[in-house]
């Protein structure tokens, strides 16, 4: 993240606090001293501290996003680092991990670095590379992982694209191990998408478009979690979208597989219908899919096999998104509403708020390995304040991002955050925007 000061002690006064790493859902009040937490507890008092009112809001760890995409190096008109980064505090994503389909390819350290630099210099969030899993991204020959691993990142895949050969995602999986990093797959059977750009079923039928299938994903799903069960490597499937991959994960991690997931919030709250209008802001890949495999994703997460919400946030410019259904690139920015959509489940008594900011932010963290998700003494001070019923009206055109490519445009929402604080650092505030 970029630099900045932090102030000599913040309290966040009279809120509930939700801190899954420890357990706590109890109103308290949190003390920050300079980038740390330095108390957690009910009637805290200090003479010189600014006080934030957090009265009738959540206080949680700052969100961390698995899946994301910077666009930075080579595509700065869709999005970069900077933006990126304002755009996810923003939405409350204190930390990012961007994947590597960037140009050039983040499948050498000199691309990391340059990554970490750029968020150094202008990210208010703080970014993690997710590095190529193979060169180029073609799926054929393995990067250099302990290279790329010293460097800074933190995992490796080839998202956006499948490692269709067998043999070299046993290898990517083996080698995984020795410099203890999670691979995460795109699992997606690009014979069987052949070219698809919905969900195979009644709704590509009535729009006349090519249909991408649910068994695309759950057999891709099947034959990675067999190698990360042969080889003993951390899996972490990303995007799930179906209702087999999250009976097969389940089923996976019940006889020992080493596997996370995640889901992304339009998964969970989207189906195919919403294609009817032909709208490309809700093309995705995967696709939204049936009723049926988007009761499942929430299931999934609500039991616990889907480990992360994960926004997959992909920004795409205005023009690129006019195209033709079939030509328009597939994805849709997600950092400022994916609290707002997720809280839904809340509202549905599917999940408690203390499990759902689990979701948000320890598991992440964990499946990662990042200092990040926790609100314990001593913990970084990267907080949010949080009103639940706070509803608002989104306009992507006054958002952070470089794009406006959301589903949700022209939507009003319920549930925003108010305040966003990284090493202690104010660095969104709903009334102020952006503050660094």
């Amino acid at each position: 993240m970029m630099s900045a000061d932090p102030e000599n002690e913040i309290l966040l006064r009279g809120g509930r606090v939700l801190d899954p790493a420890s357990g706590l859902d109890a109103p308290a009040d949190v003390s920050i001293e300079g980038a740390r937490i330095s108390r957690v507890g009910p009637n805290l008092t200090s003479a010189d501290a600014r006080i934030i009112d957090a009265s009738g809001c959540w206080v949680a760890p700052g969100f961390v996003d698995l899946h994301t995409h910077l666009r930075e190096p080579g595509q700065e008109y869709k999005e970069d680092i900077r933006t990126g980064g304002r755009s996810a505090v923003a939405g409350g994503f204190t930390s990012i991990a961007c994947m590597a389909n960037t140009q050039p390819v983040n499948d050498d350290p000199a691309t990391t670095d340059f990554i970490l630099d750029r968020a150094r210099q202008g990210s208010p969030a703080r970014v993690y590379p997710v590095a190529a899993a193979t060169r180029g991204l073609e799926g054929k020959v393995m990067t250099e992982m302990s290279a790329l691993m010293a460097a800074g990142a933190v995992a490796f895949s080839d998202d956006g694209r499948t490692i269709m050969d067998s043999g070299v995602m046993r290898l990517v999986l083996e080698y995984s191990r020795l410099v203890e990093a999670p691979v995460m797959t795109h699992a997606e059977d690009r014979r069987l998408v052949a070219g698809g750009v919905v969900n195979e079923g009644e709704v590509s039928t009535r729009l006349g478009l090519p249909g991408n299938p649910a068994i695309a994903e759950v057999t891709l799903v099947e034959r990675d979690l067999m190698l990360a069960e042969f080889t003993g490597a951390h899996l972490h499937v990303a995007h799930v979208s179906t209702r087999g991959a999250v009976e097969r994960i389940r089923a996976a991690r019940d006889r020992g597989v080493h596997v996370t997931a995640e889901v992304a919030p339009h998964h969970l709250a989207l189906t195919d219908e919403r294609l009817l209008d032909y709208d490309t802001n809700a093309k995705v890949a995967p696709p939204l899919r049936s009723e049926d495999d988007r009761i499942a994703c929430r299931a999934g997460l609500a039991d616990g096999t889907l480990d992360a919400i994960a926004t997959d946030h992909a920004p795409h410019a205005q023009h690129e998104k006019e195209l033709d259904f079939v030509e328009a690139p597939p994805g849709m920015i997600g950092f400022e509403t994916a609290l707002a959509v997720v809280l839904d489940m809340v509202r549905e008594g599917e999940i408690s708020p203390l499990e759902l900011i689990r979701r948000l932010t320890i598991n992440p963290a964990r499946i990662l390995r990042l200092e990040a998700g926790c609100l314990a003494e001593g913990s970084l001070a990267d907080v949010v304040v949080i009103d639940p019923s706070r509803k608002w009206h989104y306009d992507p055109a006054k958002g952070y991002s470089k794009s406006q490519n959301s589903p949700w445009a022209g939507s009003d929402l319920e549930g925003r955050v108010l305040h966003t604080l990284v090493g202690g650092v104010p660095v969104f505030d709903a009334e102020r925007g952006v503050l660094i």
